[in-house]
């Protein structure tokens, strides 16, 4: 008699330590606290470590200013009443609010409209049937605009695609995730994501030169660039090596329920299609007439704004250039979110209002508002941050660390680009632990940015190092929330399915995109190619 191969069965013979290392992992992660309670812990520490080093006399000579900056001791009665006396500035000046706050506008509007998901699933059945897997996983690429939201609408969508194409709904679903978590930090799109990480790293620039701006596109470049390449190393190495399994080599049996419908057939309704029935074919994710005129007269809305700001820019006396500014120095890319909020308004609004998904001049606050409601952890997260990094910069504890941690750099004579891959393969460990990427970043940025200054690397490079350590092991932690998400859409096809299951898949295509991303973002720093429009890394 012939038994079926299953990835449970297969995995625990050839990754036990693997298990071993994810198991001890998840048992630390456990371990720690809530975010917020993290950063207030990491205060009291904080307060601590000033006691000591002020009693110490602990101090560093600025390079750039040659003034001398003393710990000082947050436990202290100054200490105390600067910390009482800055909560309402600290959380009110926090980089990152207003900026988050403004794009997400934007964003809201055009993802309750609709015109995202139109885009993604437009993405998606265009291309030929064996296409399936790239179009997944750069549609993964595009989705990230939405955030974590993408996980929710990539997922199900995943199944239906390669269900519709003849292939297991599973493999579908494990594209899906794995392309939205490991690549998480590559879009084509400027995403909430660059809004955030650009706030702190600005922020923590400006402690060494006050004039220091950087933008949410200050990577653009070469994050559009990586998602494409990124699409092309998920389909590679799911195409030649791990479709190639026994069990992705049938469809995979779908439990019925009560409704008759299969398990994942009604999540995938639910979730992508807005409680729209979900067909076994292509169809199911065909745009409609409506959704076809909505998607061009959205486009084409989008490139008149475009073409708008570019005619106003090249005039030769144009109010967003001040006289002897270049075009990256104009006041578009200093207020970019701006920009970006009113694109992907002006989009959503078109397109809603011609698919009748709008269609009350309220309808458009009202998704600005649910927008922001979802945003709501993240602004509690956010007050605890902002007191954090302003004791971290009163106490004079950051200009320590990082002069001192340049200092020797400089006398290890470490190469800037074995810096970099330090930092991508440090964060990527940690991130399996400390999987919110904004509070993770919260604490690396006021530290690695000023640090890389003083060292001659440009602080965006930096970032790029962060963005992709902290993306490349998304897809393989319990610690994350959407591990579980996706391992209960993969259980609603196959029952048997487990924690090894999805790992003997994320794993392999993590690695991939460690190594693939990781040279890739060396060549390009070898060639020395903008990372972004002014970013000139040599």
């Amino acid at each position: 008699m012939t038994t079926r191969t299953t990835a449970a069965s297969i995995v625990p013979e050839r990754l036990p330590l693997l298990y071993r290392a994810i198991g001890f992992i998840e048992r630390i992660g456990n371990l720690l606290p809530h975010p917020f309670w993290l950063f207030w812990i990491m205060a009291l520490l904080l307060g601590v470590v000033s006691w000591m080093l002020s009693a110490a006399s602990v101090s560093v000579t600025l390079p750039e200013s040659n003034e001398v900056v003393e710990v000082k001791n947050l436990l202290s009665t100054d200490g105390l009443k600067y910390a009482i006396e800055s909560a309402l500035d600290n959380f009110a000046s926090f980089p990152p609010l207003a900026v988050v706050l403004v794009v997400l506008l934007g964003v809201s509007v055009a993802e309750k409209s609709g015109v995202l998901e139109a885009l993604i699933r437009l993405t998606i059945i265009r291309l030929p049937k064996r296409w399936v897997t790239f179009a997944i996983a750069f549609s993964g690429m595009i989705a990230h605009i939405m955030g974590d939201a993408a996980y929710l609408v990539m997922i199900p969508l995943g199944a239906m695609a390669f269900k519709a194409a003849g292939r297991s709904p599973v493999l579908g679903v494990m594209v899906a995730y794995a392309s939205v978590s490991a690549g998480f930090n590559a879009s084509p799109l400027v995403t909430p994501s660059d809004a955030i990480r650009s706030s702190l790293a600005s922020a923590a620039a400006q402690t060494v030169d006050s004039s220091a701006s950087i933008t949410p596109v200050a990577t653009y470049f070469f994050s559009a660039t990586s998602s494409l390449l990124l699409a092309v190393i998920i389909t590679l190495v799911v195409e030649l090596v791990l479709s190639r399994r026994d069990d992705f080599k049938v469809p995979a049996e779908v439990s019925a329920n009560s409704s008759g419908k299969a398990d994942g057939e009604a999540t995938a309704s639910e979730a992508a299609g807005h409680g729209r029935p979900v067909e076994d074919r292509t169809e199911s994710m065909a745009l409609d007439d409506s959704q076809t005129r909505g998607l061009l007269l959205a486009t084409a809305a989008g490139v008149v704004f475009i073409g708008a700001v570019v005619v106003i820019l090249l005039l030769p006396d144009s109010p967003f250039i001040e006289p002897g500014q270049s075009l990256v120095e104009s006041m578009v890319l200093d207020n970019i979110a701006i920009f970006i909020s009113l694109f992907f308004t002006l989009t959503g609004i078109v397109y809603g209002y011609s698919t009748k998904a709008f269609t009350t001049l309220r309808a458009v606050p009202e998704a600005m508002i649910s927008g922001v409601v979802n945003l709501a952890p993240v602004i509690v997260l956010f007050f605890a941050v902002a007191q954090f990094l302003a004791y971290f910069s009163w106490t004079g504890i950051g200009s320590v660390l990082t002069v001192n941690g340049a200092d020797l750099l400089q006398r290890l004579e470490a190469p800037h680009l074995v810096v970099l891959i330090v930092i991508i393969i440090g964060v990527a460990f940690i991130n399996m632990i400390v999987t919110s990427g904004s509070a993770m970043w919260a604490i690396f940025a006021p530290i690695l940015v000023p640090m890389m200054i003083y060292y001659g690397v440009r602080p965006e490079a930096a970032m790029v190092s962060f963005m992709i350590g902290d993306s490349v092991t998304n897809a393989v932690t319990p610690m994350s929330a959407y591990f579980i998400l996706a391992l209960g859409f993969v259980q609603r096809y196959r029952k048997d399915a487990g924690i090894g299951t999805l790992m003997a898949f994320t794993v392999p295509l993590s690695v991939a995109i460690l190594i693939g991303w990781g040279l890739f973002f060396c060549v390009w720093y070898l060639l020395g190619i903008p990372l972004g429009p002014g970013v000139v890394l040599h």
